[in-house]
């Protein structure tokens, strides 16, 4: 199923907290379950900064562990609605795609651990695939 994120004559707070009760509302309860997830398969990309969604360095949503949805604004030209940590560790399976040479340096952060990049913070409840070009693996190919 899709549900797509209202953008259409709300606000970004407004439109998050929509899609909060959606999400909700599908899932049937305001509290995530360690023991059920809210999403079967996620899929996220990984950005050069290591942003992933739109949880993005130095952004107030990184400390969010309550909310499902945030807003991403502070000193950026366009506002975002991103699912934070919480709703993206309650998925049974999340796959990262992840392709160029450009992106080789912050994988082989992420993937050794480095939790001081987004992408390296999540820790999602199920299984995590990498789904990686040879430009972006380097050491990592085998």
């Amino acid at each position: 199923n899709i549900h797509p994120v209202p953008t259409v004559g709300v606000s970004a707070e407004e439109a998050a907290k929509q899609y909060a009760a959606v999400l909700q509302h599908l899932y049937g309860a305001a509290t995530l379950d360690p023991a059920r997830p809210l999403l079967d398969a996620t899929l996220l990309g990984l950005g050069d900064d290591g942003h992933t969604a739109s949880l993005l360095p130095g952004e107030p949503v990184l400390e969010e562990r309550r909310r499902w949805t945030g807003v991403v604004a502070h000193g950026r030209p366009e506002t975002r609605i991103t699912l934070t940590y919480p709703a993206l560790e309650s998925s049974a399976a999340v796959a990262f795609l992840v392709q160029g040479e450009g992106k080789r340096a912050i994988l082989d952060r992420v993937l050794s651990g480095d939790a001081t990049v987004p992408a390296g913070r999540l820790r999602p409840r199920g299984e995590v695939f990498w789904l990686v070009d040879r430009a972006a693996a380097g050491r990592w190919v085998g």
